[in-house]
């Protein structure tokens, strides 16, 4: 006869994302899909609070579940996720038998059977929705994957335990990868505000600087006069990061690699509103400018859609989610090929922020 799984055993297996609850909401123990569905380990989220890692936008239940000798049941909660996104999930909280103080909160995204129930819209669009549908399908055996793998290193020796290592590592890159395909398929959009676009590049560079990457040197060319745009600035800062890595993976093997930076005002751009508003005058632009080889001329025209790539060990999403990001804010992005001068060239073309455009809108008025 088989041995019967322990508790701890069980909670490894299960796909709910399963919290312990100290006194105080302190978190003491996390299974491993919780730790896939916060992207942290259980060694940096123990200690921290709730409120470190989940934000309710429903007062009321964060009333309720600082409460912990009653039960909790919340379906379908818009839930911001500390350094991840807002997610719509199904809350459960329970207090422990015995154990005064302690909860177990468990945290299930139901974004996937939403998005079963909604209609269709494009088929770009549905491609990018189908992760929401298959998310959970591919996510909840990867947990209990990485689970068993964890347990089983336990008990077999180090030369061994390299496997085991191996198997969770794995596990954590594919669900990864699909927290990028979620990323592309969401629907809630990040909030728009007048946002420096200068300080958002530094900031990117200054990410791309510390992750120790090697290659051309960042070359600023920058209009200083140049207002606030609409926009989010981590949003922004992503969409950089993007761009700025391709362009430097893109001329590493020319002989002197260079990447350029550069902001200008170019009037005249418009982005047509597909309502009945009128069109978003579009007067700042970003390029980032390489001078690798390009993109083959029979890709050029895909570039932006999922799973479109160039690059032996890619995935395609990277630009497909930069031209989200670009639109959400109600930009533009395009690409451009200057075969003669040698030059790749990404422009994003952006709005003003509301304040600028309110003077802008004036002035030509007047004149």
């Amino acid at each position: 006869m088989s041995l019967v799984p322990d508790a701890q055993q069980q909670l490894a297996s299960l796909p709910l994302a399963i919290l312990l609850l100290a006194p105080g909401q302190k978190i003491a123990s996390a299974n491993p899909a919780a730790e896939q569905f916060f992207g942290q380990s259980l060694r940096r989220l123990a200690g921290l609070t709730l409120s470190e890692t989940l934000r309710f936008d429903e007062p009321r239940l964060a009333e309720r579940l600082g409460d912990s000798e009653s039960p909790v049941s919340a379906r379908q909660i818009e839930v911001i996720v500390i350094g991840v996104g807002t997610r719509r999930l199904d809350v459960t909280a329970a207090p422990v038998v015995d154990a005064p103080g302690w909860q177990v909160l468990t945290l299930h995204d139901s974004s996937a059977t939403e998005a079963m129930g909604e209609d269709a819209g494009g088929a770009e669009d549905a491609l990018l929705r189908a992760p929401e549908i298959l998310a959970h399908e591919i996510k909840n055996p990867l947990a209990g994957i990485r689970g068993a793998a964890q347990l089983l290193g336990r008990k077999l020796g180090e030369g061994d335990r390299a496997l085991t290592r191996l198997i969770a590592d794995e596990v954590d890159r594919i669900a990864k990868l699909i927290d990028q395909m979620q990323t592309l398929s969401r629907r809630t959009t990040a909030v728009l505000e007048p946002t420096n676009l200068h300080e958002a590049i530094r900031r990117a560079i200054a990410v791309l600087g510390a992750a120790g990457g090697k290659g051309a040197r960042f070359e600023e060319e920058f209009d200083p006069s140049l207002p606030p745009v609409t926009g989010n600035g981590d949003a922004l800062v992503q969409v950089l990061i993007n761009l700025l890595a391709n362009a430097r993976e893109a001329c590493e093997s020319v002989r002197k690699p260079r990447v350029i930076v550069r902001t200008r005002f170019a009037s005249g751009l418009q982005l047509h509103s597909t309502g009945s508003g009128p069109p978003v005058r579009l007067p700042i632009e970003l390029r980032v400018s390489d001078n690798g080889p390009g993109v083959e001329p029979a890709m050029r025209d895909h570039i932006f859609d999922p799973f479109v790539t160039t690059k032996k060990t890619g995935q395609g999403l990277g630009l497909a989610l930069v031209r989200k990001l670009v639109g959400e804010m109600n930009g533009r992005i395009s690409y451009e090929r200057d075969e003669a001068g040698g030059w790749t060239h990404f422009r994003i073309h952006m709005p003003l922020s509301g304040e600028d455009r309110a003077r802008s809108d004036k002035g030509a008025r007047a004149a």
